[in-house]
């Protein structure tokens, strides 16, 4: 319930702006730290999650990156002239 709760105070800056609203909003000092906040919140409520659980985050992503890479390859996500950059 922490994740979702925290995550929709984050969600609260960002919902019903463009690309450049948003990019505005990170300019604004006080608006920014109130961001990076509600980012620290999520993380930490993620990462307690994990923890009680014993689930190692880090193979999670890096099996989940693994698990995208082959239901979208980028060729046919991108096309074949991206430029890609493996994490």
């Amino acid at each position: 319930m922490g994740v979702i709760t925290e995550a929709s105070e984050l969600l609260e800056h960002f919902r019903f702006q463009t690309d450049e609203q948003a990019m505005a909003l990170l300019e604004n000092q006080q608006v920014k730290g109130d961001i990076e906040d509600e980012l620290a919140d999520v993380l930490f409520f993620l990462l307690r999650f994990s923890q009680r659980f014993e689930v190692d985050l880090t193979k999670a992503l890096l099996r989940k990156i693994e698990k995208s890479e082959k239901k979208y390859p980028v060729e046919k996500a991108k096309g074949k002239n991206t430029k890609y950059t493996k994490l």
